[in-house]
């Protein structure tokens, strides 16, 4: 079986079925096929970036930040950034999304609306979204006292 990065070598683009919730809304598991094409210079803030973490996992997120040495990025459903990936880890860029049998136009307004309104409200999805894990633990702490 080749790597991610030989098939992308060798036919330029990975078409994929995404696995797990981190870009959630956007992508969803099992619903959504994902096609990444080799980065054409430089990633641009709000670009979907496939990249590889040290301990060899593969992870599509997006570009929140560019810096001079490299990236910081953020899962649409994730809490954390991740700073300084480096321009070596990545290995392409979302050029396309289907869902449905149908294609998502990615220079859309509708998706650039999309990318830029949810990256601007970070700050309160973080508060939403610890505020339901701990709402979530303290549920599952009462139950378990029962």
């Amino acid at each position: 079986m080749n790597s991610f990065e030989e098939e992308l070598a060798k036919s330029g683009k990975l078409v994929y079925t995404t696995v797990g919730v981190s870009m959630r809304p956007l992508i969803k598991q099992d619903r959504d096929i994902s096609i990444i094409g080799k980065p054409d210079g430089r990633l641009k803030k709000y670009d979907v970036a496939f990249y590889k973490r040290p301990n060899g996992q593969y992870v599509l997120h997006r570009v929140v930040k560019v810096l001079d040495e490299g990236y910081v990025i953020l899962g649409d459903n994730c809490l954390r950034k991740e700073k300084n990936i480096r321009e070596d880890q990545i290995i392409g860029v979302l050029i396309s999304l289907v869902r449905g049998g149908k294609e998502i136009d990615l220079n859309s307004f509708g998706y650039k609306f999309y990318s830029r309104f949810w990256y601007a409200v970070y700050p309160v999805r973080v508060i939403f979204m610890k505020a339901r894990n701990l709402l979530g633990r303290l549920y599952r702490k009462c139950r378990t006292a029962r």
